[in-house]
C-alpha cells in the first residue's frame, strides 16, 4: 500500500479536517470521495463545491442557503452546501481559489459550527466532515494576501500530499483500473503498459484518461498507442488527431466510397451524448436477433463501432431496470 493511502485510510477513522495537496489532475476528488467511502459518514452525503467557479456575490448563499423570499428570484428555499453535507462530507475543491469573503464566512462556520441562512435571524447547527484540496502553495498565497492564515490552521489538521501520476507506485493499477472503466473490451498489453509508463504525464491522472480513452476508440481503427502517444506529447502546436491509416482506402466508385468515408467520420466523431448519430433503439434489437446476440457482426451491419453498440445496450439496459 501507497504511503499517501495508508495516511488517507488513517484520515477516514476520524474526523479531523484533511487537506488534500498536489498537482491539477493528479485524483485529488478522488482521494476525497476514498476518505468519505471508508469513514463513519460514508452513509451519508458527499457534496462537493469548486471554489473557483463561485459567482462573485453569492458566497453567502452557496455557503449557507437562503430561506424562501430572502432576495428577488429566491422562489424556494436553498440549504447551501454545508447545511447538504449533513451527517456526510463536504469537499472544498480549489480552496486555494475561494474569495476572501467565502474565506471569512467558512471560517465562522468552522469555528461555530453553525450556518445562518440568507432571510433568517437564527443559527442552525451544522454537523459534517471537511475535506479540502488545492494545487496552490497556500504558504505562498497568505503572503501575497489572497488567502486567510488562520483558515489555514483551520484546514491544515491532517495535510495528505498526492504524489503526480509519474511517481506512483501504482502506476499499471490506475491504467488498468481507467481502461477497464472506459469500457476496454481486452486488458492492456505489457507493451501498452511500458509505453504508457515513459511519458512524465503533465496532466496527471486526467491525461491519462483522455489518451485512453482515445486509444479505446482508435484501436479498431488500426490506430496504434504509440501513434496516439506520439500525437499527444508532440512539441507542435495543438491540432486535430490523425488518424491515418485508421481511414478507408479510396476504391471503388465515388458514391461508394463518400458513403464509406462519411460513415467512418461519423464513427469517429462517436460520443455517448450524440445519440442521435446511433441507430433507432428498436433497429439494433432487430440486429441483434438477426445476428444471434453477437455484437461485432452487429456493429459491422449497423456501420457503427462495437463501442457505440455496447454504450447503447448498457444505456437502455439501465432505462429499462429503472
Amino acid at each position: 500500500m501507497n504511503r499517501h493511502e495508508s495516511m488517507l485510510r488513517i484520515a477516514a477513522y476520524s474526523d479531523i479536517s484533511v487537506l488534500l495537496l498536489g498537482e491539477s489532475g493528479s485524483g485529488k476528488e478522488v482521494a476525497a470521495r476514498f476518505i468519505h467511502a471508508h469513514s463513519k459518514r460514508a452513509g451519508g452525503p458527499f457534496i462537493a463545491l469548486n471554489c473557483g467557479a463561485i459567482a462573485k456575490g453569492l458566497a453567502e448563499s452557496v455557503l449557507e442557503g437562503h430561506r424562501k423570499g430572502a432576495f428577488t428570484g429566491a422562489v424556494e428555499e436553498h440549504l447551501g452546501v454545508v447545511r447538504s453535507a449533513e451527517r456526510g462530507t463536504l469537499f472544498l475543491d480549489e480552496i486555494g481559489e475561494m474569495p476572501l469573503e467565502m474565506q471569512c464566512k467558512l471560517l465562522r462556520i468552522l469555528q461555530e459550527r453553525t450556518v445562518m441562512p440568507l432571510g433568517s435571524s437564527k443559527n442552525v447547527p451544522v454537523d459534517f466532515r471537511l475535506v479540502c484540496a488545492t494545487n496552490r502553495n497556500l504558504h505562498q498565497e497568505i503572503a501575497a494576501g489572497r488567502f486567510r492564515e488562520d483558515l489555514f490552521f483551520r484546514l491544515n489538521v491532517f495535510p495528505v500530499k498526492i504524489p503526480p501520476l509519474r511517481g506512483r507506485e501504482d502506476f499499471e493499477k490506475i491504467a488498468a483500473d481507467i481502461w477497464c472503466e472506459i469500457g476496454g473490451e481486452e486488458p492492456l498489453s505489457f507493451g501498452d503498459l511500458a509505453l504508457l509508463k515513459k511519458p512524465a504525464w503533465p496532466g496527471n491522472v486526467r491525461q491519462l484518461k483522455n489518451v485512453l480513452q482515445r486509444y479505446a476508440l482508435l484501436k479498431c481503427y488500426g490506430t496504434s498507442l504509440a501513434k496516439i502517444l506520439d500525437e499527444e506529447f508532440s512539441p507542435a502546436p495543438l491540432k486535430y488527431f490523425d488518424a491515418g491509416s485508421a481511414a478507408p482506402p479510396m476504391t471503388g466508385e465515388p458514391e461508394r466510397h463518400a458513403k464509406e468515408m462519411s460513415r467512418y467520420i461519423g464513427s469517429l466523431c462517436e460520443r455517448p451524448r450524440h445519440y442521435a448519430a446511433s441507430p433507432e433503439w428498436e433497429l439494433i434489437c432487430s440486429e441483434l436477433k438477426r445476428n444471434d446476440g453477437n455484437r461485432s457482426v452487429t456493429a459491422q451491419k449497423l456501420g457503427i463501432s462495437r463501442g457505440c453498440l455496447n454504450y447503447q445496450i448498457k444505456k437502455h439496459s439501465a432505462a429499462m431496470s429503472s
